[in-house]
């Protein structure tokens, strides 16, 4: 059996677009500061993201996470090293 990764944004693609980017923001608010990036690192990371082939209406497909999250804590790492620990 092929090893695949499972696209979670599928049980929101009902959402609107504006659901959705409010649905994030309420995650991303309960991320406590310490376990942040500084918001120049998160921009360059999703700018990473952005240009990556495997990212996916806000979901990456390598791993299955939305990239807003990921990029926001400061222990993620990138699956494809696009962007680092840091």
């Amino acid at each position: 059996m092929a090893d695949t990764a499972k696209c979670r944004r599928c049980l929101l693609r009902e959402q609107s677009p504006e659901d959705y980017r409010k649905y994030v923001e309420t995650l991303l608010v309960k991320i406590p500061p310490r376990e942040k990036v500084p918001e120049n690192v998160y921009t360059a990371r999703l700018d990473a993201c952005r240009a990556c082939d495997q990212l996916n209406g806000g979901t990456c497909m390598g791993c299955g996470c939305l990239v807003e999250l990921r990029a926001a804590y400061a222990k993620q790492t990138c699956p494809y090293r696009i962007w680092q620990n840091k």
